[in-house]
């Protein structure tokens, strides 16, 4: 791109109704980042991230729809993660079934240990986990009337439980998966065999997951149907420790490259009876939600449980014949699991931002943004013609159709271009392309930048690429 073709010049007002760029950008006098989880409630719905599931009959409880903008923000997350996994030499990804032989669930230890312990209150009816309810474990008092009135705790199996068939009865009985790496484990040898890789290697599943907390809430933190990104790389037994350190390292610095801050982050390491019976060791990346630190991503070695398990239930074995040494063994497995719908939650709370400005009369004006990476921002170039005349609506739509071969873009010629900015601030689009008066004559363009509130004036032969430049050198 010939630099003496882009032309930096100087943003309009954020506050100003003027349609022409003659200030320069103010500076914030304070910035405040997210409150509470129901701010960002409430620009979910208003701005089309998230919706609650069935709303019109009155929802359902912990169900949660993705709009116009949260389906592409999900997708986008999903395919950061995707290729972080799949673009090495050393991972494949699947697609394997929601519905699976129930036998793989009694050999994975959910049909008769996935469960918490269900306590009722009897004053008030609330239901509610003995084993992380610090009413109850303190008091042993309900934590919504403080009665203690309650029943003895009973062990609640999380699964769903289904019927494949015509009848149902014990035999027709399926289960909705409460996780995806199951599906994994039992398709390790086909996956081997036509991948051709040598051990270590690993293989990528994102997909849907369904489990029947007590507990759900905290908007899409906790739900009911929610969908995994896991991956479980299978190694030789005693390298083990070293892969499980390596993807620790691996996953936080992923984690920072999309844009949550480090000081937000921590590792929390299981010890004791929080480590799993079949872990050898285990991790949970924690992100500082609205509500405190708490699970954004596990990483565990699984040692080889899973595969010895689905060996002795399945009757088929599952070890890995290493040619170089000619020695067969059951491969160890270190696991990341990240929930999509929580790290959706993470990038929201960490991308929001509040920037104070003072207005005429001492009174503040608040700019909203979403600070998103531009690979997770739904929107990443808004098309903002300054009138709806013809002049200007019919270059605007050719620079539309010509960006939206590339990316995803939006289009809004309603109101002054200060409240379209706007807009775009809050949704996190990177870039605004306004085409004006001037576009006729010189064959340029107004890129505004969302973070800077700089402009750059931009020959509209040369907008692609620098669009493409500018995602590229993003930090």
């Amino acid at each position: 791109m010939a630099k003496a073709d882009i032309m930096t010049i100087k943003d309009a007002s954020e506050g100003a109704s003027s349609e022409a760029a003659v200030a320069a950008p103010k500076r914030p006098t304070s910035i405040r980042g997210l409150a509470d989880l129901q701010t960002l409630v409430s620009l979910s719905k208003r701005r089309g991230f998230v919706f609650q599931s069935s709303e019109v009959y009155g929802g359902l409880g912990s169900c949660w729809d993705y709009g116009p903008l949260g389906s592409i923000m999900k997708f986008n997350v999903k395919m950061a993660w995707w290729k972080s996994m799949t673009r090495r030499r050393d991972i494949v990804g699947i697609d394997a079934a929601i519905l699976m032989a129930p036998m793989v669930w009694k050999a994975s230890g959910h049909v008769d240990g996935f469960s918490d312990p269900l306590v009722d209150c009897k004053s008030c009816k609330t239901r509610f986990r003995a084993d992380n309810t610090e009413s109850y474990l303190t008091k042993k008092e309900c934590p919504n009337c403080k009665s203690k009135d309650l029943s003895e705790p009973r062990q609640f199996n999380l699964m769903f439980k289904t019927h494949m068939g015509p009848v149902e009865d014990s035999a027709s009985v399926v289960y909705l998966r409460p996780e995806t790496a199951q599906g994994i484990f039992v398709n390790f040898l086909n996956c081997q065999a036509t991948s051709r890789y040598k051990v270590p290697f690993g293989i990528a599943q994102i997909g849907k997951s369904f489990r029947n907390e007590i507990t759900p809430g905290n908007f899409i933190f906790r739900t009911r149907e929610f969908e995994q990104m896991e991956m479980q790389y299978f190694v030789k037994p005693g390298t083990d420790e070293k892969f499980f350190e390596e993807w620790k390292t691996t996953r936080w610095n992923f984690l920072l490259k999309y844009g949550l801050k480090a000081e937000n982050l921590q590792f929390h390491p299981h010890e004791g009876s929080e480590l799993a019976h079949y872990a050898r060791a285990a991790v949970d990346v924690q992100f500082k939600f609205p509500m405190g630190f708490s699970e954004l991503e596990g990483i565990h070695n699984r040692g080889d449980f899973d595969l010895t398990q689905h060996s002795k239930f399945s009757g088929k074995s599952l070890e890995y014949f290493d040619e170089a040494n000619k020695e067969k063994y059951i491969p160890y497995v270190i696991e990341t699991a990240v929930g999509c719908d929580r790290l959706f939650l993470a990038l929201m709370c960490d991308a929001y931002r509040e920037e104070v400005y003072q207005a005429e009369g001492g009174a503040e004006d608040i700019r909203v943004v979403l600070g998103l990476h531009p690979e997770i921002a739904p929107i990443k170039v808004a098309i903002l013609p300054l009138s709806k005349k013809e002049e200007l609506s019919a270059v605007a739509e050719k620079v539309r159709e010509e960006l939206a071969q590339t990316w995803d873009v939006t289009y809004d010629e309603t109101g002054s271009i200060g409240k379209r900015y706007r807009r775009q601030d809050e949704i996190g689009t990177p870039f605004c392309v306004t085409i004006d008066f001037e576009t006729a004559q010189d064959q340029a363009v107004t890129i505004r930048h969302r973070d800077r509130m700089t402009q750059d004036r931009v020959p509209m032969t040369q907008l692609q690429s620098y669009i493409t430049e500018k995602l590229a050198k993003w930090s």
